[in-house]
Parts: structure tokens; sequence; C-alpha cells
């Protein structure tokens, strides 16, 4: 599966059977910093998957929290388009509220697990798990704003 959004490839990784690929084709943006990630829906929650390197990780050598914030930002939006709610372009983060748990290991593949607790017309209400594992890193939850419709 592919498809044409000018700002993100999402497609089936060849490499992780059952996950699509989400990444921004720009790679001087933020999201690119994240590395490439891997999303699916697993009944109600929608995963989202990156791999954690050196460059984000702190002088412990877990994932700095920092990473870990911007990971779960845009966990918000890769869970969004797993579910069919958001393609890309305008969605804004209304608010984003995270409470860190535990470490991580660099170079093992963290997954937020996602859950849409209420849709409107123009707002998505997630809450979701950063987890190593079994091993809960964070929770957050956040509020995405979609995209106005196109003026006509």
């Amino acid at each position: 599966m592919t498809d044409s959004d000018p700002h993100f490839a999402y497609f089936a990784d060849p490499d992780h059977p059952g996950w699509m690929r989400w990444e921004l084709r720009d790679p001087t943006r933020f999201n690119a910093f994240l590395g490439p990630l891997l999303t699916r829906v697993d009944g109600d929650k929608a995963l989202v998957r990156m791999v954690p390197g050196r460059e984000h990780s702190n002088l412990r050598d877990s994932t700095h929290g920092g990473a870990l914030l911007g990971f779960m930002d845009v966990a918000l939006f890769g869970a969004a388009r797993a579910f069919g709610m958001l393609s890309a372009g305008g969605a804004v983060t209304v608010d984003l509220s995270a409470q860190f748990i535990g470490t991580s290991r660099i170079g093992e593949p963290i997954i937020a697990e996602v859950e849409v607790l209420r849709e409107t017309g123009r707002m998505l209400f997630m809450r979701g798990l950063v987890k190593q594992d079994e091993t809960i890193l964070a929770s957050f939850s956040g509020t995405v704003r979609k995209s106005s419709p196109p003026k006509t």
C-alpha cells in the first residue's frame, strides 16, 4: 500500500511484515531525526515504533526525555494516520502531557501504544504508553487539531 501524500511516504515495510513504514519525504525536517517510524493497528490501539540511536541518547545511555517527548508527539500523528483519521499537512498538536516512568536501552525498538479517546469534527483526543518490551517508559495524552478543510 502506498499513498501520494507530498509530505510523507506510507507503505508496507518489507523488513517488518504487518507494519507500515511512515516517514517524512524531506530529511531536513524534525520528524526525520526520529528515524523511520513503523505503524500498525492492533485492535483498538495503533502502534508506532522507532529505534532510538546514539543521537537520541542522554549521558546515561538511555533515550533522552526530549527525544521521547518528540516521539510521543509524532506518535499521535502516526497513530491517527494508521487509523485513517489524518493524512498529513496542517494538523497541529494542541497539548501533550507526559509522565516519565522508566529508562530505555539504546538500539532496541520502543513502541507507543496509542488509543483514540474521542474524535470530533476538528479534534482528536488520544492517550498512550511508550514501552520497550514490556517495560513502560512513559505515559502520555494529547490533543490534535485537524487541519481546516480546503477553501472552495
